[in-house]
């Protein structure tokens, strides 16, 4: 069987192709027109079921002979399927962070979603970078090279990008302020974790897990083992996959991802 599964965010369209042990991945900007980016990943590739996942998942439902799955219930099956030992997952894409808890058996027993509101997301770190005049990409590498944290009081985008703008225009050093924006958002995040219940070894997915001071931050302040995957963008997308396998062809694979390309 060949199996699918695409998650549609807000951000990026992820699309991952399971057969035979295989794993194909393929990633593309979500844009003003995610329906067309989601034809145009799929229609170079054959399958026998596939699975749908993420904000736009209904949409995608709509036009496709698909079944769906909520992001809690994908990122659990794509996180059990890279670390045998994942107890905690955390997710933090571009407009929402997801803390979740599972047993042992990889069953959800907890979780808190934070998607009201873009603060401590893709997106606050993407215009948080902007104001500071640094690439997203060397962000978190920035962070990194200060030894103290300028204080951020609002986590609001907006209030919180003025805050950024009055601090250097005082004569902040750039890196300060960078390490007190990461600071500002682990707060909320271990407040997210705790709710949970933080248990290692803890599965970090999404994007920003590809910030090394985010990284950094959250296993020095929650005290947990963190495990960033191969492509961490994929875990929704490759547990909406493993959703159409049965429970034998599901534990093969797991612990045994090797995307063969991209």
């Amino acid at each position: 069987m060949v199996s699918a599964g695409i998650d549609i965010g807000s951000r990026s369209i992820k699309l991952v192709i399971i057969s035979n042990g295989k794993v194909t991945k393929n990633i593309s900007e979500t844009t003003f027109d995610p329906l067309s980016v989601c034809k145009s990943l799929v229609k170079d590739f054959s399958y026998d079921k596939i699975t749908a996942t993420g904000y736009g998942r209904h949409l995608f439902k709509e036009h496709f002979e698909c079944e769906v799955v909520s992001e809690i219930k994908a990122f659990a099956l794509g996180a059990k399927a890279v670390n045998r030992a994942c107890r905690t997952i955390l997710d933090i894409g571009g407009q929402d962070i997801k803390a979740i808890s599972l047993d042992q058996d990889g069953n959800m027993l907890k979780f808190e979603m934070n998607d009201r509101c873009a603060a401590g997301t893709g997106r606050f770190l993407e215009i948080m970078a902007l104001a500071l005049g640094c690439g997203i990409r060397d962000f978190g590498n920035l962070a990194l090279t200060a030894d103290r944290a300028a204080k951020l009081n609002s986590m609001c985008t907006v209030f919180a990008e003025s805050e950024v703008i009055s601090l250097l225009s005082k004569g902040a050093p750039r890196n300060e302020v960078a390490l007190g924006i990461h600071r500002s958002i682990i707060g909320r995040v271990k407040s997210m974790l705790q709710r949970v219940a933080i248990r290692d070894d803890l599965v970090f997915a999404g994007g920003v897990s590809l910030n090394s001071c985010m990284v950094r931050l959250i296993e020095e302040d929650a005290c947990a083992k963190v495990f960033v995957p191969d492509d961490p963008q994929l875990i929704g997308a490759m547990g909406a996959a493993i959703n159409n396998l049965d429970k034998k062809s599901a534990d093969e694979l797991t612990g045994e991802i090797k995307y063969e390309r991209e």
